[in-house]
């Protein structure tokens, strides 16, 4: 694979990591663009052999067909690990890779904390202090529970690990099933309605693709038992959440943690803005001081691979959508 020659970057920040760039690679050109607006162009002007692309700004209005157009990118590595902002693509002609797992261990450290935050009911405890009431609350022991991990990626194999530390019992599903360290039991996705009514809490952190789109409906919520405590990290789509509300109306659901949604920003009308029981945040749960630096040093890494000609690292599947 020839040595790439022209490599942009686009984020909200360039400057920091086109230094980094610049001295890890000083024989390539290198450019810089920070706005959806103004990718386009600099894409037909520029003509990259190589792109970094950020999401920085949301998925409405981000400049897709510009980077998959015909004089577009050999390789387009996306700073994050989702992909649906990305469609489809013919991979025969763009190699796309992603940064899946560099954020993990800090949203599995994201889905515990939320599991803990209810189990031991700090939103009680924070009630009574500003209230000055001394009273005894029931706190509820993590051990002995049983997690249902719905996608066992990085980030799913991340909190497996914590999970199996509190002494959960861990079931996990994926495409392809397989016994997997710190998972109790794999199953396929076609035994959801069998898996989840033994489910205390649940965890989301499967791609959003055609076959993962409403995954969790009115039918899956159905077959859960009453009580259930659920933490989202995937992708808004996943959940629908029309679904969700009945659930939590309905007390299958009873604290949602829930870190993506179908439209973000979350509008101010939705009634999760309301509901007691819910954690609300803004698609940040894998966003950590040195969470970018990770992700463009994995970018170095496989540009580094690209130049040798070696497979890269995290290529994701357009058919699969990870």
């Amino acid at each position: 694979m020839p040595e790439a020659q022209r490599i942009l970057i686009h984020n909200d920040r360039t400057a920091t990591f086109a230094s980094q760039l610049r001295a890890a690679f000083p024989d390539s050109e290198i450019a810089e663009c920070t706005t959806y607006e103004a990718l386009p162009a600099q894409l037909e002007a520029f003509r990259p052999d190589v792109v970094y692309t950020v999401r920085f700004a949301g998925t409405p209005g981000y400049p897709r067909e510009a980077l998959f157009a015909p004089t577009g990118p050999r390789w387009i590595t996306n700073g994050g690990a989702g992909t649906d902002h990305f469609g489809r693509w013919d991979p025969e002609r763009t190699i796309v890779t992603n940064a899946a797992g560099v954020a993990a261990d800090m949203m599995a450290e994201y889905v515990m904390g939320t599991f803990l935050h209810f189990t031991l009911d700090i939103p009680g405890f924070q009630s009574d202090k500003a209230q000055k009431i001394w009273q005894k609350r029931m706190v509820r022991p993590l051990k002995g529970s049983t997690l249902v991990i719905l996608g066992l990626g990085h980030t799913g194999r991340a909190i497996a690990q914590r999970a199996k530390a509190f002494g959960i019992t861990v079931i996990g599903t994926r495409t392809h099933p397989k016994p997997m360290e710190n998972v109790d039991e794999v199953h396929g996705s076609n035994a959801l309605q069998d898996i989840f009514p033994r489910a205390d809490f649940i965890a989301v952190s499967t791609p959003l693709t055609a076959t993962t789109r409403g995954l969790l409906d009115k039918n899956a919520f159905s077959a859960m038992k009453s009580g259930v405590i659920l933490a989202d990290v995937s992708r808004g789509g996943v959940i629908d959440q029309q679904a969700l509300l009945w659930a939590m109306d309905e007390g299958i659901i009873t604290c949602a943690a829930l870190d993506v949604f179908e439209t973000e920003p979350l509008p101010a009308d939705s009634p999760f803005w309301q509901m007691e029981n819910t954690i609300i945040s803004p698609h940040c749960s894998s966003v950590y001081d040195g969470w970018a630096e990770a992700s463009f040093d994995l970018f170095l890494t496989n540009l580094e691979r690209w130049n040798r000609g070696e497979e890269l690292f995290n290529i994701v599947d357009p058919a699969r959508g990870y």
